[in-house]
C-alpha cells in the first residue's frame, strides 16, 4: 500500500522513476516535468565522455532520450530545489544511435554545488540521448528538462571592411579615443619609450605624428585607459602592467608627454580613470589581481596618492580580496553618482559596491543577487540592454557559462531590490563561445546596444531581451571607437581597421567638456527621448578587460528622424537638455552650455556688474571660502582667461562680447561656476 502511494504522489508531482540501464533501454522525456533517478546504477557506462576530460572513466549510468516536436533550445539541470542540498552530477547529451554517438553537449559543474546545468539548440524530430554518469555520484536526485523558443539569428545588420594600415605598428594598438581636443577618435599606438598617435582628419585620413617618453615606463600589457587627468585639455594615458602602472601626461599643448611610474607593486588588471570622491578631478583605478583594488587619488595640482582598499588608511572600500579583473563605472542605482561593477576571476563572485557619496562604497552584491558561483569572468558587459533606464549586466563568461540579469534597483538606497536573472532564453544560455574581453555598444544602430566578445561574432540585441549571434571571419576584440566620424563604431584589431558599412539606421554622437566636472565629463549620464522611449548612455574610460575606446557617447536611432530631447546629466549635478535635436551629427557640449545666465548659480558666491564690461566682481556668499584663482571658457569649453583674483574682482575687459563661463579655484582646490554676459 505504502509503495502504491508513493507511485501516485510522484505521478501527481509530474516525477517518473523508470528502469533506464542501458542505451536500448533509454527512458523518453517530455519537457517540464521532474524526473526522479534512483540511482545511477545502468550496467551500460558512455563510452563517449561530453562533460569535461577527466581520466577516470564512468562505470554505470542512467539512458533516457527526448525527441522535440520542433526546434528549441532546452535546458537540462540538476540545479534544483528538490536537490537540497544540491547533489555532484555529471551529464552528456549526445547525437545518434547507440554506438556511433557524437557530443552536442553536457555539463559537470555549472550549478549550485557542483550540480549540472547545460543548455542546447535542438532540432525538430530527432532524437537525442541524454545520460547521467556515477563520475561523482551514484546516489539518487532529480533532474528536469525544459524548452523555450530557439533565439533565430538575426539578419546580417552591419557589414565591415577590413583595411591595414601598416603605420599602426607599435607594439600595443589596444586604444582609440581623442589626442587632440577635436572630439575626432585618434588611434593610440604604446611602444617602450615611444607613443604614436594616428591623428584623425577629413574623411577618416590618418596624421601620424610620434612622441618620445623618457624613463621607464610599465607597458600595458594587461590593460590601458585614457582621460584628462592635469585638466589640460589633453587625454592622459594609464598603462596597467603585472608590476604596476604608469601614467603618461600631456603637456598644455598636447605636444609632448612625460612619465609617472609611481612604484607601487599592483598586478593590474582593468585601468581606469575616474573621479572617485566627485571633486572634478579624474583619479586612477587598478584592479588588482592578487590583493585588493588600489587607486591613486588626484589632487588637481599634478599629485597623485596611492591608496589599496582595505590596507592603506583612510582607504575607500573596493574589497577585501584579489582576484579582480576588471571594473565598470557606472550609475546603477540612478541616483547621479558612479556605482562600480567589479569583475571577478579565480572563484570569488563578483561585486558591486554603490556609491553613498563622501567617498563610501558599499557591497551590496548580495542584495543585488549577482554575487553567483560558480562563475569565471574576465568582465562583465554593462548597459542598458533593455531601454528601460537603468543599467543591466551581463557577466559575460571567461570560462563556463553567461548570465544575464535585470537591473531593478532603486535609488533610495536603504531597501534595494535584487536583479533579475533572465538568461534563460536570452541567447546568453546558447552562447557557447567565451572570452576574457566583451565590450556592449550599439554596432548597427538599431537603438539596442549589442555585444562583441568571443567566437568571432557580435551578439546582436534584438530589443526583446534576447541576442542572437551573428559570425565575422577573424574578428576579434579590439578598441571601438568611430575614426572615420561617419557615425557608426569601427573595430580595431592590431594594424587592421575593420570600417563598419554604414546602413540607413541613424544616429547620434555626443561629446563632451566638463567645465566644473572633469573636463571629459566621466561619469556623466546621458538621456535621449524619442519615438523609441528613451535611450542611456554613461560616460566610462575603460570598457571590457583590456581596451580603452572612444569618450565620446554614442546612440542608434534606428529609422527615427527626430530626437525629441537630450538631457546630460553632469557629475557636478549641472543638467543641460536640447529640444528636437536632428539625427547624424555630432553634438558637442560645454557644460552649463545650455543653461540660462541666472541658472547655472553656485550658492558660493554671486556675480556684479553681469553683464559686465571691465572688472566682473566676485561676491562671496559663504565667508569660510578662501579664493585663489579664477578660470573664464567660452561656450566652445576654450579656456579663454586665466587669472588670480585681486580684491574679489577680475579683470575681463580683453574678451570678445559673448557668453562665458567663470570657474574660481579655493584654496582647498575646489572649484565653483557660473556664467556671466560680457558686453
Amino acid at each position: 500500500m505504502k509503495k502504491i502511494t508513493l507511485l501516485i504522489v510522484l505521478l501527481c508531482l509530474g516525477q517518473f522513476a523508470r528502469a533506464q540501464d542501458t542505451c536500448a533501454t533509454a527512458y523518453p522525456l517530455t519537457t517540464g516535468g521532474l524526473y526522479v533517478v534512483s540511482a545511477v546504477n545502468g550496467t551500460e557506462p558512455p563510452t563517449v565522455i561530453c562533460a569535461d576530460n577527466a581520466n577516470v572513466a564512468p562505470t554505470a549510468a542512467e539512458w533516457y532520450t527526448y525527441t522535440p516536436t520542433a526546434a528549441h533550445t532546452v535546458t537540462v539541470t540538476t540545479d534544483l530545489a528538490q536537490n537540497t542540498p544540491r547533489v555532484d552530477t555529471r551529464f552528456h547529451v549526445y547525437n545518434g544511435t547507440c554506438g556511433a554517438f557524437t557530443c552536442l553537449a553536457g555539463d559537470d559543474d555549472s550549478g549550485l554545488n557542483y550540480s549540472s546545468t547545460a543548455t542546447f539548440n535542438v532540432v525538430a524530430n530527432t532524437t537525442y540521448y541524454i545520460v547521467f554518469d556515477n563520475r561523482w555520484t551514484a546516489t539518487g536526485f532529480t533532474f528536469q528538462l525544459t524548452e523555450t523558443a530557439v533565439v533565430v539569428p538575426p539578419v546580417t545588420p552591419i557589414t565591415y571592411n577590413a583595411t591595414t594600415i601598416s603605420t599602426i605598428n607599435s607594439t600595443y594598438n589596444i586604444c582609440a579615443v581623442d589626442m587632440n581636443g577635436d572630439h575626432l577618435d585618434d588611434i593610440v599606438g604604446i611602444s617602450a619609450n615611444n607613443l604614436r598617435i594616428h591623428y584623425q582628419g577629413a574623411g577618416g585620413t590618418f596624421t601620424v605624428a610620434d612622441f618620445p617618453i623618457e624613463g621607464a615606463s610599465m607597458m600595458p600589457g594587461w590593460s590601458m585607459a585614457a582621460g584628462d587627468c592635469n585638466r589640460d585639455g589633453y587625454n592622459d594615458l594609464v598603462l596597467g602592467s603585472g608590476s604596476g602602472l604608469s601614467v603618461w601626461r600631456s603637456n598644455s599643448t598636447g605636444t609632448a608627454y612625460s612619465n609617472f611610474t609611481p612604484g607601487n607593486y599592483i598586478f593590474c588588471q582593468r585601468t581606469n580613470f575616474a573621479d572617485l570622491n566627485n571633486d572634478g578631478n579624474l583619479d586612477v583605478f587598478s584592479c588588482h589581481d592578487i590583493a585588493p583594488n588600489c587607486y591613486y587619488l588626484n589632487d588637481g595640482a599634478d599629485g597623485l596618492t596611492f591608496y589599496q582598499s582595505n590596507t592603506t588608511p583612510g582607504a575607500m572600500n573596493f574589497g577585501i580580496i584579489g582576484g579582480n579583473y576588471s571594473t565598470l563605472w557606472t550609475d546603477f542605482d540612478n541616483d547621479g553618482d558612479t556605482d562600480v561593477f567589479i569583475s571577478k576571476c579565480s572563484g570569488p563572485p563578483c561585486e558591486l559596491h554603490r556609491n553613498d557619496g563622501n567617498g563610501v562604497y558599499t557591497d551590496i552584491s548580495a542584495i543585488a543577487q549577482i554575487n553567483v558561483t560558480p562563475i569565471q569572468t574576465w568582465s562583465s558587459a554593462v548597459a542598458d540592454f533593455d531601454n528601460d533606464g537603468d543599467m543591466d549586466v551581463i557577466i559575460t563568461a571567461s570560462v563556463g557559462a553567461h548570465k544575464y540579469f535585470r537591473n531593478n534597483l532603486d535609488t533610495t538606497n536603504t531597501v534595494e531590490e535584487a536583479f533579475t536573472n533572465i538568461t534563460t532564453g536570452s541567447g546568453w544560455d546558447t552562447n557557447t563561445s567565451t572570452n576574457i574581453d566583451n565590450v556592449a555598444y550599439d554596432f548597427d544602430n538599431d537603438g539596442f546596444v549589442d555585444v562583441l566578445g568571443g567566437g568571432n561574432k557580435i551578439m546582436f540585441n534584438q530589443g526583446n531581451s534576447t541576442f542572437g549571434p551573428v559570425a565575422y571571419s577573424g574578428m576579434t576584440m579590439g578598441a571601438v571607437a568611430d575614426v572615420n566620424n561617419d557615425g557608426f563604431l569601427d573595430i580595431i584589431n592590431g594594424s587592421t581597421i575593420r570600417y563598419a558599412v554604414p546602413n540607413t539606421n541613424n544616429w547620434l554622437t555626443i561629446a563632451l567638456q566638463g567645465i566644473q566636472s572633469n573636463s571629459n565629463g566621466i561619469g556623466t549620464r546621458i538621456e535621449i527621448y524619442g519615438s523609441w522611449g528613451k535611450q542611456i548612455r554613461d560616460i566610462r574610460s575603460g570598457e571590457g578587460f583590456k581596451y580603452m575606446g572612444s569618450l565620446n557617447a554614442h546612440f542608434g536611432l534606428g529609422q527615427a528622424t527626430i530626437i525629441d530631447q537630450v538631457v546630460i546629466k553632469w557629475p557636478s549635478g549641472a543638467v543641460d537638455t536640447l529640444n528636437n535635436v536632428t539625427p547624424n551629427q555630432m553634438l558637442s557640449i560645454v557644460e552649463g552650455s545650455t543653461l540660462g545666465v541666472n541658472s547655472y548659480t553656485s550658492n558660493a558666491f554671486t556675480l556684479y556688474p553681469n553683464p559686465v564690461k571691465n572688472i566682473l566682481n566676485v561676491a562671496l556668499t559663504n565667508t569660510t571660502i578662501e579664493l585663489k584663482s579664477a578660470e573664464v571658457f567660452d561656450l566652445n569649453g576654450r579656456r579663454v582667461l586665466e587669472a588670480n583674483i585681486t580684491n574679489h574682482g577680475i579683470n575681463v575687459e580683453k574678451l570678445a562680447t559673448g557668453t562665458y563661463i567663470l570657474v574660481v579655484r579655493d584654496i582647498t582646490n575646489k572649484d565653483y561656476t557660473q556664467k556671466f554676459i560680457k558686453e
